[in-house]
Order: structure tokens, then C-alpha cells, then sequence
């Protein structure tokens, strides 16, 4: 199981400005890039968590009296730090998307190269996969889906496309899904558009928005003040989310203003945007379209 180049390493770690004696959450474990150098910037009196649903990162745990794998979903981090005994933090790193570990394990179903069952399941744990979504969502979910989460304009097209093509059978494999929705995918533009319906699928099979809002408004409760968020997102979907509450603490509106007029916010911003180098991006493709953002608890 050949696990990747953590993105961004030094300036994800760096952006938790680490203690030797803090208490440290990274809510996707993976293969344990980020943590290793957390662990390698800890003292002796220093603890680390890990999380990660998925199956096939818990044969990674790290041998470190100072580390703890959390084998769940980030969205309960907050219950399971709870169940450890821990109630605030100094600082939490999450490395969103999807791993290059998935993406390259054909049968998972992620990647848009290899032909595989519709899965896209992040914990096999889960009980609504891709086939669910695609043979069993009606017409206007599927629009939904491929609207809110792929930002394609064609996706009334695609939902009644698929309604019209699984009424004679079953859609069971993602290269029957790219023979069913073929003529949407010209050769000009056909990665583009295929990546955009991956993504639709695989954020509503795995909740994602969801699930990042949750990890955010926890985040915000578990961090103690001066504690540090280090957040790195590959898509805009994400990005705005997590853009929006590191700069005012929600995810519409505008915070209320005090009896002076000015806006009460949780965080504060550390420093600017940060995006790989052309020479990581070399090294790393997944690198390429990640955003790093990191925030202080006020």
C-alpha cells in the first residue's frame, strides 16, 4: 500500500506553530506524513491524534507512545477526543480530498482512469455507495448532485440521461457510466467534465460538505484561544467553506457588529493563500490544485 508525498508538508506543520508539550489532532491520518513530522516537533510530554475512516489507513498507525488513531470519521471529532479524555487543543491539520491512495487503487472506484464497480466510498463502513446514487436517486437529486457539487451545466441533461438509460439496466460500473453519459464528454474537454461528475458522486456518497462543516464548527469549540487551524482544499467547493468561517466563524451571512460597529470574529488569519511550488507540483500532481489556509483562534 504505497501511500504519497504529503502536500504542502513543511508549511501545513509549520502553519500549527507547534509546542513541544501540545496536544495535536490530524483528522486525516492517510499515510501519516503530516503526523510523522508533527511527532518529529513534540517533546516527550507532547500527544498526537490521528483520524481517518478509511480501512486501509489504519495499517499505518505509527508505533509512538505519544500517538492515538482515532478509526472514525473527522465529523466526531470532537466526541471521540472527548472519549480520550481530551476537551481543547493547540492546534488540528486537515488535508481534505480524497488521497493519492485512493485515487489509485482502481477498484475504489475514485479515479477516472480504471474501470471499477461504483463505489467511491471513503469507509467501506458506509452504506450509500455510487451505485446508490446513480441507480437509485431520483431524477431531481441526481440534477442536484451534478448542479451543487460538479457545477455542471449540463446536469438536468445527465440526471435524465441516467434515469433514461437505467430503466433498461442496471448502471454497475464507472465505464458504463462514461458509455451512458458519452455524448456529454467530447475528447476537447472530456477529463474536465468526467473529473466534475466524479466529484459530484463522491462528495454526496461521502457527505462531504457535511461533514467538513461539522469538523469546522467543532474545531472552532475545541481549540484553545491562540490554537492554530491548518487547512489544506483541493476544490472550490471547499475552499469557500473553509475561507468563509477561518475569516468570520460562519458559512453565510456576515457575524452581528457591536455597539462600536465592528464585527466580532473567532479567528484571526495567519499569514496569506498559500499554494504549492511548480517544483512540488512536479513531485506531487495531486499537489496541484491545493490550497493551503491557516487561522488562530481569537
Amino acid at each position: 500500500m504505497e501511500y504519497h508525498n504529503p502536500v504542502l508538508l513543511h508549511e501545513t506543520v509549520d502553519g500549527l506553530n507547534i509546542k513541544p508539550d501540545g496536544i495535536y489532532v490530524d483528522v486525516t491520518f492517510g499515510g501519516g506524513g503530516h503526523s510523522k513530522e508533527i511527532l518529529r516537533r513534540l517533546g516527550p510530554d507532547g500527544k498526537l491524534f490521528g483520524f481517518d475512516q478509511d480501512e486501509d489507513a489504519w495499517n499505518n498507525a505509527l508505533p509512538d507512545e505519544r500517538f492515538t488513531l482515532v478509526q472514525e470519521n473527522f465529523r466526531y471529532i470532537k466526541r471521540f477526543l472527548r472519549f480520550h479524555g481530551v476537551k481543547s487543543v493547540d492546534g488540528i491539520l486537515a488535508d481534505l480530498g480524497v488521497s493519492s491512495h485512493q485515487f489509485d487503487v482502481p477498484e475504489r472506484g475514485f479515479s477516472t482512469r480504471f474501470d471499477a464497480d461504483l463505489d467511491m466510498r471513503m469507509s467501506k463502513r458506509n452504506e450509500l455507495d455510487a451505485y446508490k446514487v446513480i441507480n437509485e436517486y431520483d431524477e431531481n437529486n441526481l440534477k442536484r448532485v451534478f448542479l451543487d457539487y460538479g457545477e455542471l451545466k449540463v446536469a438536468p441533461a445527465l440526471a435524465r440521461t441516467i434515469v433514461d438509460a437505467r430503466e433498461k439496466k442496471d448502471i454497475k460500473t464507472t465505464e458504463e457510466l462514461k458509455t451512458v453519459l458519452a455524448k456529454y464528454l467530447p475528447e476537447k474537454v472530456k477529463n474536465k467534465v468526467l473529473a466534475q461528475i466524479y466529484q459530484a458522486i463522491r462528495i454526496e456518497v461521502n457527505q462531504e460538505m457535511e461533514v467538513l462543516k461539522e469538523f469546522l464548527e467543532q474545531s472552532l469549540e475545541i481549540l484553545k484561544p491562540g490554537g492554530r487551524l491548518s487547512v489544506i482544499s483541493y476544490h472550490s467547493l471547499e475552499d469557500r467553506l473553509v475561507k468563509r468561517f477561518m475569516k468570520n466563524g460562519l458559512f453565510e451571512g456576515e457575524p452581528e457588529r457591536d455597539f462600536f460597529g465592528n464585527f466580532s470574529v473567532p479567528f484571526k488569519l495567519v499569514g496569506k493563500l498559500i499554494v504549492p511550488t511548480e517544483a512540488e507540483i512536479k513531485i506531487n500532481n495531486r499537489a496541484r490544485s491545493a490550497k493551503l489556509r491557516i487561522a488562530e483562534k481569537i
